[in-house]
């Protein structure tokens, strides 16, 4: 299988655009169905061996376990219980107003009571229609959502073995649907001020010094898919840090800076995974230069914290 197939945003511009509106939806179920965790970590999905998944929750009543995965290989939104129920329906020919209700429904067919707060996306063009009004998106090309899937599940590869490298403080490898990006974040521990005008979810994310890795499909400000990092509260000078390769670069967005590597110019070499991680470590170093971060402390080459104690070639 190709590592890193194409997949240029305007080729699937109204299909994403669908399917980050049924993402959202499940989203806003995990984050009324899970407990708070820091920065987050309760709320994003975590890839499968088929798709997506929100992973093990609990509904209102706090009786019954339950899950909902996108199946992006039979195309299904999937709602299973743990003692074994399950409801299921086709992604293909919904509309966001149909998919909205076809996943109520499932819900209230295995009595799970889930109640979402704010039942519209979340800052999105349309953030002021609820889920259960939009009949305008409704595009879904199974070929390319599987690919969208491919493609997530190489660079969550890539990125746990860069995550293998940090003994501090770090986030999980796991998809945003937010933002519909696939990302993983290191932290200092040193704790951020923030203008008490900052909104509360971007409060809880960035209350920690950090530099954080990713990819993601593009958008309306950079209309190509991409992997990123960036450091916050950003550093003076961190623009003057070099990049590796030649072709990635600094890019201004709003009143910061990602380093940006196009996916098609990783695509374009004989060994785009080796790239990848070479700019994902040369923007590290960039960043954690800048923030004055004890890079020796935190080092953990090949996943081993205890440089006595290495794991034999064979593992355990």
């Amino acid at each position: 299988m190709e590592l890193f197939p194409p997949i240029p945003l305007s080729q699937w511009q109204d299909t994403k655009e669908t399917l980050h509106r049924f993402e959202q939806l499940v989203g806003k179920i995990r984050l009324a169905a899970s407990p708070r965790r820091n920065h987050w970590w309760n709320v994003p999905f975590h890839l499968t061996g088929r798709g997506i998944t929100t992973r093990p929750m609990r509904d209102v009543d706090g009786t019954s376990v339950f899950t909902v995965d996108f199946d992006f290989v039979d195309h299904r939104l999937v709602v299973s219980t743990l003692d074994g129920r399950a409801r299921s329906f086709p992604l293909a020919g919904q509309s966001v107003a149909s998919f909205h209700d076809n996943t109520l429904d499932a819900l209230a067919a295995l009595g799970l009571g889930v109640r979402i707060n704010i039942p519209r996306p979340y800052d999105l063009p349309d953030a002021g229609r609820p889920f259960a009004k939009d009949t305008e998106h409704a595009a879904y090309d199974p070929v390319l959502v599987n690919r969208y899937w491919r493609v997530l599940s190489q660079v969550a590869v890539v990125l746990e073995e860069f995550a293998a490298g940090f003994a501090g403080k770090a986030s999980p490898v796991h998809h945003f649907w937010h933002t519909l990006d696939i990302a993983h974040t290191r932290f200092s521990g040193r704790h951020t001020d923030q203008p008490p005008e900052v909104d509360p979810v971007t409060r809880e994310a960035y209350s920690r010094e950090l530099i954080s890795f990713g990819f993601w499909f593009g958008d309306e400000l950079y209309p190509e898919p991409a992997f990123y990092s960036y450091t916050a509260p950003e550093p003076a000078g961190l623009t003057g840090e070099p990049l590796e390769p030649a072709s990635a670069s600094w890019v201004a967005r709003y009143k910061t800076h990602l380093a940006v590597l196009p996916y098609d110019a990783a695509r374009a070499e004989s060994d785009p995974r080796a790239l990848v991680l070479a700019f994902y470590e040369s923007a590290y170093q960039g960043g954690a230069r800048r923030a004055g971060w004890d890079v020796g402390q935190f080092a953990s080459p090949g996943g081993i914290t205890d440089p006595q104690l290495p794991l034999p070639p064979g593992g355990l």
